[in-house]
């Protein structure tokens, strides 16, 4: 049996970009065994040192099986680490036996044979009698290579894996917790203004160590319209083939207002290897390049949600080979990447193709309307404008200040369609949101009306939805203290509305206010807590009830998350407003424990069980709990975890904050139970709906809508 061997130099940095040194030398191929990462992950970065990973193969010989291992430049395990790391592998290898319903597997380490003890969580036994050499075990490598994040990791001999997927070969590497594949095209390059297509060249080898460029965008020098790509994070590499074992995929949409953003703002590794779950990451297209429309053109917008569509059909092609399986592909984003998950629920081609089996929206935008106003920034993130208003906003603006100045149209168009990148960036005035384009996104908001079930007009998958405690924070003004005489004065100023909404808000009793002996800190205070209904909570609740109430979505949750870290601080608040006052030495990051904003984008570190720093022990706690909501989520659709499941993976410290919260419970009606995420977590009814009902934002307009 002949063994690929792991010898090419991978020499520079996964941030550099750079290819790899040497390119015809053969990497370690998945075509005789699969492969998978164990590490026991608490997300506690700061222990990751005391801690080992391992990669487990499939059965074979013993000399195969001490082969393998070489040719991952690694050896058989020794039987030292394994007593010195025994709670770590045994709980790792407990998975295994759960996985396959085997109890008693023994497995090939060197000189020798283990197994987990039944008897006795955490433990390892050591079989005094050994197999003889031709018994065919499964195998447990050495995994050498402890970098941790894949903006930091290089590519170095020992660590080079390579598989092949619809006619590629794909080159990635490990690091301490999974395999990765960065920068993967997805698409072929579509041209400006052009829709996209999976990409479909075939017989290349394709060296995925390195993020790929950002879609063009501002601030950022190194952005590129030639930017679609994806990442690929995963702990099993299946044997080529083999469609056996696949793990589910969560596929992260970035936000940044459909203006910034890439595919690297957040690091799955910790989801991935906690969860046992896959994740990709996309880019696509941005601002102008991603969103410009012409009534009466060809030029209908919606290029960036065509490319995320693009995205995920490549993944339904694809994920398989590196151990994804493609019937369970959950999509989530935060604030843009929320309202593009939105919009793709509702999207036809998501829908007729089963591209999604769930989905999680943070944060998503939306509502706007009342308080005497119209519109607002927040609303066109849920209700899509027509390409003849996106025009009126982002069109002929657009083509002035690009210096296509031509009184011919098409000329106009041809102008935009060569000018230099930079020159549209410099442009400004970004056409950047989600249109009716009429085959991409056909309705005005994703239908949750009574009859969408029957006509199949969103797609059918389970839900979660929710929100930061403060996300409108981010987008209210903090008044200036000059100026601001009273708190109807403050409001006015911070909200932009008059004199009389402002008042409303104060005598409702809904809004309370408090005393900190700061007039403008305190009106902001209740301006956050208005702009997070006005803006995010109310159009969301009633979205997602509505959806559960006419059998849109079998199951539907919502969340509100009161345990954050910074976010979005476009009011330079600071870091005590934003992660907690640091009061004494005991809290020297914050104390989340006393009154801070918690802010629109300040979640990413908790649902990805990435929180760092940890400001204290329970800030680890809520990074367990949250991202085993997600990762349950992305499972079983469901975000209870299966308490056996956690018994088995040795994850007791979120048992016990489970125990302490009890289940998570769905949207039913408007009084209802839902989960407020916060460690520990704990029901709550929905007290806002008297508030958002108030806003002219009832649960009633959704069902009927």
């Amino acid at each position: 049996m002949r063994w690929s061997s792991c010898l090419a130099v991978l020499s520079q940095t996964i941030a550099s970009a750079a290819a790899l040194d040497t390119r015809s030398t053969p990497f370690f191929s998945n075509d005789q065994t699969s492969l998978y990462l164990m590490f026991q992950n608490n997300l506690n970065f700061t222990d990751d040192g005391n801690h080992i990973s391992a990669i487990l193969l499939d059965p074979m010989t013993y000399d195969q099986a001490s082969a393998a291992c070489n040719g991952l430049n690694e050896t058989l395990i020794p039987l030292a680490s394994l007593r010195a790391h025994s709670s770590d592998l045994s709980y790792s290898l407990r998975y295994q036996e759960y996985l396959a319903s085997q109890a008693n597997q023994l497995f090939w380490i060197q000189n020798g044979v283990v197994g987990v003890d039944e008897q006795r969580p955490g433990q390892l036994r050591y079989p005094t009698t050994t197999p003889s050499n031709s018994a065919r075990l499964p195998v447990i490598c050495t995994q050498s290579y402890t970098n941790n994040y894949p903006n930091t990791a290089q590519a170095t001999p020992p660590i080079g894996i390579q598989l092949a997927s619809t006619g590629n070969t794909y080159v990635g590497f490990r690091n301490l917790k999974s395999f990765l594949f960065l920068g993967i095209p997805f698409a072929n390059y579509p041209g400006r203004f052009e829709y996209s297509t999976v990409y479909n060249n075939t017989g290349q080898t394709i060296y995925a160590t390195s993020f790929g460029k950002p879609c063009e965008q501002p601030f950022f020098p190194d952005s590129a319209e030639e930017c679609l790509s994806l990442n690929i994070e995963t702990p099993y590499i299946p044997r080529a083939g083999s469609t056996g074992g696949l793990r589910p995929v969560l596929v992260t949409i970035p936000g940044g207002g459909f203006t910034v953003g890439a595919s690297n703002q957040l690091d799955p590794s910790n989801l991935v290897s906690r969860e046992d779950i896959v994740s990709v990451s996309i880019n696509y297209r941005l601002g102008t390049f991603g969103f410009f429309t012409v009534p009466g053109t060809d030029l209908k917008g919606n290029y960036g949600i065509a490319d995320q569509i693009t995205a995920l059909r490549w993944i339904k092609a694809n994920i398989a080979n590196f151990g994804g399986d493609p019937n369970r592909v959950t999509i989530t984003g935060t604030s843009a990447g929320a309202s593009s998950v939105q919009a793709l629920l509702g999207s036809p081609p998501v829908i007729q193709e089963k591209l999604i089996s769930g989905a999680l929206v943070q944060s998503n935008l939306g509502g706007g309307v009342g308080l005497g106003l119209t519109s607002s920034y927040y609303t066109q993130f849920s209700a899509w404008p027509t390409i003849q208003q996106s025009y009126e906003v982002a069109g002929q603006q657009i083509f002035q200040n690009a210096g296509c100045t031509q009184s011919n149209l098409a000329d106009q168009i041809a102008c935009l369609k060569s000018v230099p990148a930079q020159t549209i960036i410099d442009a400004g005035n970004y056409a950047r949101f989600v249109v009716q384009d009429g085959t991409y996104i056909t309705h005005p908001e994703t239908p949750v009306g009574k009859n969408t079930a029957t006509q199949q007009t969103t797609a059918h998958v389970p839900v979660i939805f929710g929100n930061t405690l403060h996300d409108g924070a981010s987008f209210a003004t903090f008044p200036p203290a000059s100026s601001t005489t009273s708190l109807s004065v403050g409001l006015q100023y911070s909200l932009s509305i008059g004199a009389s909404a402002a008042d409303s808000i104060l005598s409702s009793g809904l809004f309370s206010a408090y005393n900190s002996g700061n007039l403008t800190l305190d009106a902001f205070n209740i301006s956050a807590r208005v702009a997070s209904d006005f803006g995010f909570r109310c159009t969301s609740t009633a979205f997602v009830y509505a959806g559960a109430t006419n059998a849109v979505f079998p199951k539907a949750w919502y969340y509100t998350l009161s345990r954050t870290w910074q976010g979005y601080d476009a009011n330079h608040l600071g870091p005590e407003l934003t992660r907690g006052p640091t009061e004494s030495p005991d809290f020297p990051l914050g104390n989340p424990n006393k009154p801070y904003f918690r802010l629109h984008g300040g979640e990413g570190g908790f649902m990805y069980g990435e929180q760092i720093p940890l400001r204290d022990v329970t800030d680890l706690r809520a990074s367990e709990l949250i991202a085993g909501y997600v990762g349950s989520f992305v499972r079983t659709g469901d975000p209870n975890s299966d308490i056996k499941w956690l018994r088995v993976r040795g994850y007791y410290d979120q048992i016990s904050s489970i125990n302490a919260s009890g289940p998570w419970l769905p949207v039913r009606n408007e009084t209802g139970p839902t989960k407020l995420l916060d460690y520990p977590a704990r029901d709550a009814t929905f007290p806002e709906m008297k508030q958002c009902s108030w806003l002219n934002y009832s649960i009633g307009y959704y069902v009927d809508h």
